[in-house]
């Protein structure tokens, strides 16, 4: 996740007329306000490239993709996130230009100080998105993908994929070639061996 701030708990109210005034982004968890930690250049490639091709490929649909800098509000756990990347396909989000509440999809890409939240207790708060069809979790490092997938039973059932497999996200129609989700990546010995 980020750092905990010393500050006295807050209202999500008060949290957004804070945040504005702020210069780094922040998560806002039931009255917690967390520092986002920077990642790494093969993070922030990674990020590029999936964003990239979903934006392409949901050009003239009235899907949207957001990438790091938008809030994403689950009014149902009292938090606001700013996921990596996340596709909403809703008007009413379309109508918001600073939080959207109803993506279909989101992705974190994983770094050493956020993996287990990610995995964990944020993936937790992601489930409490109604319309949240898929749940994206990417390692750069080692060129693997955890994809979670919402069956029609409410179960989330994992889809993973390795180095040199596509992932293929339903919840968009696309499938990604593992060529240009690791793009412009250095090799590494993980990440070589799949």
């Amino acid at each position: 996740m980020g750092y905990a701030l010393e500050n006295r708990p807050m209202t999500a109210e008060q949290f957004l007329a804070w945040d504005q005034t702020q210069t780094v982004r922040h998560e806002f968890v039931r009255g917690e306000v967390f520092m986002m930690v920077g990642g790494t250049d093969f993070n922030n490639t990674v990020t590029l490239n999936l964003a990239l091709a979903l934006r392409k490929h949901l050009g003239g649909s009235r899907c949207r993709v957001y990438a790091n800098d938008v809030k994403l509000r689950i009014e149902s756990a009292d938090c606001y996130f700013y996921p990596d990347l996340m596709v909403t396909c809703s008007p009413a989000d379309a109508a918001q230009r600073l939080i959207k509440r109803e993506p279909v999809l989101v992705v974190e890409v994983l770094s050493p100080s956020t993996a287990s939240f990610d995995r964990g207790d944020k993936f937790a708060e992601y489930r409490r998105l109604p319309g949240l069809a898929e749940y994206l979790l990417v390692d750069a490092a080692r060129r693997r993908c955890d994809l979670y997938r919402k069956g029609a039973d409410g179960l989330w059932v994992l889809h993973p994929s390795g180095a040199t497999e596509p992932v293929h996200l339903a919840s968009v129609d696309f499938s990604l070639s593992p060529e240009a989700l690791w793009a412009d990546l250095e090799p590494t010995e993980e990440g070589a061996s799949g």
